[in-house]
């Protein structure tokens, strides 16, 4: 059959869609932790889609999970560490968004994929990973930063000048392994053990906080637990800051993107799923943020820096203290929250 002029148009217009990127329009509203999300990122999705991107920042798991379950947030996406996914899937917080299907996904590193809190990605796309340590100003300190006694058990040098961060699960977990216990446990004995610790440290402490990084940049604090990540770009600014692995045990952790249940974007909240499982996106996350990310081949657009940063190796002389985060039963949750109640009372 003779083409007509009309045919013609119609493939060609059909051929310049299908090699233009989606153009979508409309909102997105995204929640995740402070200082964790690129700007430039989130400039190259809106030009990419034509999509206006809200950021909404919090401090802690505990401040996300508690505003969402309240209702009436208005977010579409939320950034759940490992721990916690399987809660906001049983209470059903998180749409099966099915990330597993979308073109991207076959960039996520294998050992990423079949995990423990969301099997086969039914829900979660990772975002980055990292782990919870120790940073000290050593200039201040010259003694072993590679333990929990910075904190648990302060030395003179850092009394009074130590932050430590609102994980709740985190600094419970460190304090139970720096008493012989395991995270997760149901012994009262090591959970009293751990609380007492705690208290008995809470006096030599500045603040319960996610400290501005200008508090470690200008030594108005000395010393903190923290992540990794958020250490690295602390020592950037001041090199006399380094990052512990502590001997007595410490966390490894993933924080993973999921659309929510009552998202009101979702056609543009898997966009921004599939859009960040990009290796040239995640590299972008990774860059700014300072942790690695599950993307394969993604180290090569990632900085020499960071590729070569003791942030973000563990060191094999570490490697087994380090413990991947568990998802506590409720019953142990709700002893958690009663030792950080007390603690932060």
């Amino acid at each position: 059959m003779k083409e007509t002029a009309v045919q013609r148009l119609t493939l060609t217009t059909a051929l310049v869609t299908l090699a233009l990127p989606a153009w979508a329009e409309g909102t997105l509203n995204i929640y995740n932790f402070g200082l964790y999300t690129p700007p430039d990122l989130i400039e190259k999705f809106e030009q990419t889609y034509g999509v206006d991107v809200t950021l909404t920042e919090y401090d802690s798991n505990e401040t996300a999970m508690a505003k969402i379950e309240a209702g009436g947030h208005g977010f579409d996406i939320v950034v759940p560490s490992a721990a916690v996914v399987p809660i906001y899937i049983e209470k059903g917080l998180l749409l099966k968004s099915d990330p597993n299907q979308m073109e991207n996904f076959a960039n996520v590193d294998p050992a990423w994929v079949d995990v423990a809190w969301d099997a086969g990605r039914a829900y979660t796309v990772p975002w980055v990973w990292g782990t919870t340590g120790v940073m000290v100003n050593t200039d201040v300190y010259k003694g072993d930063i590679n333990t929990t006694a910075i904190f648990l058990d302060p030395p003179e040098e850092l009394k009074g000048k130590i932050n430590v961060v609102p994980s709740m699960n985190d600094v419970i977990d460190m304090a139970l392994w720096s008493v012989g216990g395991e995270a997760c446990t149901t012994d009262k004995d090591m959970l009293k053990a751990a609380r007492d610790k705690l208290v008995a440290a809470k006096p030599f402490w500045a603040s319960i906080d996610y400290a501005s990084f200008e508090k470690f940049i200008n030594e108005d604090l000395q010393a903190s637990v923290f992540w990794s990540g958020a250490a690295m770009r602390i020592r950037a600014e001041n090199s006399g800051f380094a990052y512990g692995y502590p001997k007595e045990g410490f966390p490894l952790w993933q924080d993973n993107v999921a659309i929510l249940a009552d998202a009101r974007n979702v056609e543009n909240a898997r966009l921004f799923l599939n859009f960040i499982m990009d290796p040239e996106n995640a590299a972008m996350i990774s860059n700014y943020t300072g942790y690695g990310n599950s993307i394969t081949g993604s180290a090569a657009y990632m900085t020499a820096d960071l590729l070569a940063a003791p942030e973000m190796t563990i060191p094999d002389s570490a490697a087994a203290a380090a413990h991947f985060q568990q998802t506590c039963p409720p019953e142990v949750q709700d002893l958690y929250t009663r030792i950080w109640t007390d603690l932060t009372k």
